[in-house]
């Protein structure tokens, strides 16, 4: 998962989420969606408005997030695993 990391930006530069809105002319629920994670991905043109204002590179907006592997997936629901057969024998 890719992490975008507007708020700690925004902290490390003493900025607000709204500053930013008002700055870039990205609307709110577009920076909201991105700041929480919401949005399925980010235009090249809106990524360059906010390294710009922000003075920075668009690896320092964008995280790699370390995914825990909890193991082995359980089977999916109504499936049986391969070459096991009902107890009829069908």
């Amino acid at each position: 998962m890719i992490e975008i990391r507007i708020d700690e930006l925004l902290e490390e530069r003493g900025r607000t989420f709204y500053w930013l809105a008002k700055e870039t002319g990205i609307s709110h629920t577009t920076l909201w969606r991105l700041k929480k994670g919401r949005a399925v991905g980010i235009n090249f043109p809106t990524l360059e408005q906010i390294c710009r204002t922000l003075s920075c590179q668009p690896g320092d907006v964008l995280k790699l997030a370390v995914e825990e592997k909890a193991g082995k997936k359980p089977a999916a629901k109504g499936r049986r695993p391969s070459g096991s057969r009902k107890a009829n024998g069908t």
